[in-house]
């Protein structure tokens, strides 16, 4: 672990949540990294004490000098089982900061993008109003994957829409509504062939592609219609083109 960032005992420490891209430690930033190196402690999030999160995991991959503490949170779990979960893991965070030390939280992706790191940042807040609180900002899975698969995302005066179908696919039906408009979709693995048909129905789905688990084993990156024959995991991203016209006017 790093050497102490030399905050005293009572003056209070700092929380940052650090976001350590999709999957592939090549795409954790030089920034993440040196903050990871400097911080007292370092947290990352986790469905079971002996169970590696994934965020973890790129960190150990990059540097495995980090020593990583995992935090449980009851991903699958209802509200009322994940605000506990979020209470917890804030108590544990403020025991360090409370040490005046500088902790790090890991997390994939951009920590300010659909990630537990504001939800334990605002159990903290409810603790401790006055607690210095940041971010690093982390590549994320549709960066990755627009690079791999080779799309374009916008151009010129189009739009970029972000929908989470966790819940469902109601808000790709509505974000459908605007053919200018990238979509990119996450959390919603689970609903690849629900997803796939309303692409087809809206004329979307030539040009739309599907990565997952990106950068991680298990990886499989491609057409949606080539793999929307069954769901894919939750860590599985959906990028829709506008809909452009053809190169020949069409």
């Amino acid at each position: 672990m790093a050497v102490s960032t030399g905050i005293g005992a009572g003056v209070g420490g700092r929380l940052v949540g650090v976001g350590v891209g999709p999957g592939d430690p090549e795409l954790l930033t030089a920034r993440a990294l040196r903050v990871l190196r400097e911080a007292d402690h370092v947290f990352g999030p986790s469905i079971a004490p002996d169970a590696m999160g994934r965020a973890e995991s790129v960190v150990r991959e990059a540097d495995p000098s980090i020593e990583v503490e995992r935090l449980v949170f009851a991903i699958n779990g209802d509200q009322a089982e994940q605000a506990q979960a979020h209470h917890i893991a804030a108590g544990r965070v403020i025991e360090r900061l409370d040490e005046g030390e500088h902790v790090a939280f890991v997390t994939l992706g951009d920590p300010n993008v659909y990630t537990t790191f504001s939800h334990l940042a605002d159990a903290v807040r409810v603790e401790r109003p006055e607690a210095a609180i940041s971010t690093v900002p982390g590549i994320m899975a549709f960066q990755d994957l627009a690079a791999r698969a080779g799309v374009v995302v916008l151009d010129g005066a189009e739009r970029l829409l972000l929908v989470s179908a966790v819940h469902g696919v109601e808000q790709l039906g509505e974000a459908l509504q605007d053919p200018e408009a990238a979509i990119v979709i996450y959390k919603g693995g689970r609903h690849l062939p629900e997803v796939a048909k309303l692409l087809a129905d809206s004329g979307r789905l030539d040009g739309s592609v599907v990565g997952e688990l990106l950068g991680l084993p298990g990886e499989r990156i491609g057409s949606v219609s080539e793999h929307a024959g069954r769901p894919a995991t939750y860590l599985a991203t959906v990028i829709v083109p506008p809909a452009r016209p053809r190169i020949d006017g069409s």
